[in-house]
């Protein structure tokens, strides 16, 4: 047993022996003879992850069952009043009164106090404000005598907060700002002015409310930029020493029509045994950027790129994302490849990691691969003779490999991505889901494997590491859905309590093409967990793999930056001593809770830009009745994505007018109390588009047909 895991019971103890009490570290630590602070507070991770302690301000504990309170985020409502919806998998959400929420705003991360059951639900008391969800707001400006006030863009989060600023500010533009001060019983919110972005009704001061709210810094420091410039556009041949020359291979980058930094390449040769050798290179970013230079600061800040439909926001600076780090065609570039050897049918027999040299024959994109291998046009092939057989092979490796995972229980969801096309003033025009080929799916399958055969060597050689983690799917979850499952005809299997990736495998099989395939593959996926990052190896569930991490983006992930950095140590560098090994293991810790962190936060950002797009092209919408489907119910609505193009809508309950309509959660089914006309997931439906709110990123229809 781990120290850690040995510790727990103990605390718990501790704890109990004095229910209520707030302990801090120090006392706990003291409880037990002072065991080493990162032992102590691993322990304390894993307790607080069973919901059995709450980590409260400035690093105290409580018992979760003892202190009566509950942890949760506050959800407002534009009337003033809200609800706390609790982490805790199971529970009602709690009201909280419009005193109560003097002190909070939405998104806040609170503890509450259970004070009174009301008719409608229980009743809370806010104890503590453990974090912040709002910091930076957007908002319209607004005049009131000689006051100025920020009417914010979501009417969730106050209906109007005094605004501190250097001047007279025009009324009805946006602004963005900081809050200065959080409000309490007796005195409102404050907020300072950091920009003015201008008319609310300009698409560029939208996508500019996104990128403030969620603080991604659109520029590098001076500093940054001449550390990275530096580095000049060409290779420096004394860095050639010591490397692998693969310039001779044929080898080539395949991406989307707009990216701009070729972090990937591939190579394949056939082998006697009519086997493949599979070369996956990497652009050697961990060369450029040593760990504690100032570049190497601002990227782990970041921690990942951010792409939006119209724009990316690197972790690098473009003199290293588009530059001395992008393989592009014809020119030298330093890389880090693993090398893999296979079979015939697919299996790895012997895997080589090394740094190279490599030089890039072409950069393909998606498109013309699904060209030259599904639609077998003349001009293109022509266009990539010596690439054609390469091509083949690597189709007819990632067929096997494909066929590999699945038969391990790999889950492959059939849900498309956005594509969003745009006109010259970065307006979308269309708005589709996204084709995915054989060429998106022979670059994944590369990927993989690379990732999982440098997974497998630092973890064969028992060396740290940032692993990516994916927990099973959450039971109680499963639960929920089982009898929705059961009405379509399928069922879940579940093995002591807990279901298989190859149980949830056979399902999305069992389904695909027909119409109730969306449905499932939306539902199924939404019980996953999500995938983070994590020191501790737990195995990565959705692919079905004891041991994967991220190797092949280091110009875009910070978790990549680190593995490469991980793997120069494990291959060359000398043996860890067991302090080096303790300092190493706490900042890995670190860094991939830093690195989920940010991983969320941009995911965040990208799906609030991308709603932001499709609210956008709906504008000029309104009035215009279309057919959908219906993908998701809540209690307040059910949710519609249309057949003509890739948008979704609400259509509020309080649109239908001919009954009076609940939610049954546990059947998954809206349906009114009078005539008994039912909504549910997949049903097709018409609608009209009523209103479109950009800043929200929301679309509101109704109901065409009585």
């Amino acid at each position: 047993m781990s120290q850690p895991a040995a510790l727990k019971p103990r605390i718990l103890s501790f704890m109990l022996s004095r229910p209520g009490r707030r302990f801090s570290l120090r006392e706990i630590r003291k409880g037990f003879g002072k065991p080493a602070r990162e032992t102590v507070l691993d322990a304390l991770r894993e307790l607080i992850q069973e919901r059995k302690i709450l980590r409260l301000h400035k690093n105290h504990y409580v018992l979760a069952k003892a202190a009566s309170v509950v942890c949760g985020v506050v959800q407002g409502h534009p009337d003033g009043f809200g609800f706390l919806v609790p982490e805790q998998k199971g529970m009602e959400d709690i009201y909280l009164s419009r005193r109560e929420m003097r002190r909070v705003m939405h998104g806040d991360r609170v503890l509450v106090r259970l004070e009174k059951k009301r008719r409608e639900g229980s009743q809370g008391h806010v104890v503590e404000v453990l974090e912040r969800g709002q910091r930076r707001l957007v908002g319209v400006v607004r005049s009131d005598g000689d006051r100025t006030l920020l009417v914010p863009m979501d009417p969730r989060v106050a209906p109007a907060i005094p605004l501190t600023a250097p001047g007279p500010l025009p009324a009805g533009q946006v602004a963005a700002v900081e809050m200065t001060r959080y409000g309490s019983g007796y005195t409102p919110p404050e907020a300072r002015l950091q920009r003015l972005l201008g008319s609310p009704d300009d698409p560029e001061v939208q996508a500019q409310a996104v990128i403030f709210r969620y603080g991604w810094p659109e520029d590098f420091s001076a500093e940054t930029r001449r550390e990275a410039e530096r580095h000049g556009t060409a290779v420096d041949p004394a860095h050639l020493h010591g490397r692998q020359d693969l310039r001779a291979l044929t080898t080539f980058t395949v991406d989307g029509e707009t990216a701009r930094d070729f972090d990937d390449a591939v190579s394949i040769e056939r082998t006697a045994g009519q086997g493949y050798r599979l070369y996956v290179s990497i652009a050697d970013v961990a060369h450029y950027v040593p760990r504690g230079s100032v570049l190497d600061g601002e990227a782990y800040a970041r921690g990942t790129s951010v792409y939006f439909p119209d724009r990316a926001l690197p972790m690098l600076p473009p003199a290293l994302s588009n530059g001395i780090c992008s393989l592009k065609p014809g020119a030298d570039r330093l890389a880090r490849t693993a090398l893999l050897e296979l079979d015939r049918k697919g299996e790895v027999e012997r895997t080589e990691l090394f740094r190279s040299v490599v030089r890039s024959s072409a950069r393909l994109t998606y498109t013309e691969v699904g060209r030259i291998l599904v639609d077998r046009e003349p001009s293109v092939i022509g266009k990539y003779p010596e690439l054609i057989e390469p091509l083949r092979a690597m189709e007819g490796l990632t067929h096997l490999l494909m066929d590999r995972r699945r038969t391990r229980g790999s889950l492959d969801f059939e849900l498309p991505e956005t594509e969003i096309l745009l006109d010259d003033h970065n307006m979308p025009t269309d708005i589709r889901r996204a084709e995915r080929t054989i060429a998106h799916r022979i670059i994944e399958e590369s990927m993989i494997a690379a990732n999982e055969a440098v997974a497998g060597y630092l973890r064969q050689r028992k060396f740290p590491c940032v692993y990516r983690v994916h927990e099973g799917p959450d039971e109680d979850t499963l639960d929920a859905i089982g009898p929705f499952l059961s009405t379509l005809g399928y069922r879940l299997h579940r093995g002591d309590e807990k279901v298989s990736s190859t149980e949830i495998q056979r399902i999305l099989e069992a389904c695909r093409g027909k119409p109730e395939e969306r449905v499932l593959n939306r539902m199924l996926l939404r019980s996953m967990k999500q995938a983070a990052y994590d020191p501790e190896n737990t195995g990565h569930f959705g692919l079905a793999s004891n041991a994967y991490l991220h190797f092949t983006s280091p110009i875009r992930r910070y978790p990549d930056l680190v593995v490469h950095r991980l793997l120069d140590q494990a291959i060359s560098g000398p043996r860890l001593d067991p302090r080096t090994r303790e300092e190493l293991a706490a900042y890995l810790r670190e860094a991939a809770d830093h690195g989920s962190r940010r991983e969320r936060l941009a995911m965040e950002a990208e799906r609030d830009m991308v709603d932001l797009k499709k609210a956008q092209f709906m504008t000029d919408k309104i009035g215009q009745v279309h057919t959908g489907v219906i993908t998701d119910l809540t209690a307040f609505g059910f949710f519609v994505e249309l057949d003509r193009w890739f948008v979704e809508g609400l259509v509020n309950l309080r649109s239908l007018e001919d009954d009076f309509y609940r939610y049954y959660e546990t059947a998954h089914l809206i349906k009114g109390q009078n005539h008994g006309r039912a909504f549910r997931m997949g049903d097709a439906v018409t609608v009209r588009v009523v209103r479109v709110k950009v800043f929200q990123g929301e679309i509101d229809f109704e109901l065409a047909q009585p």
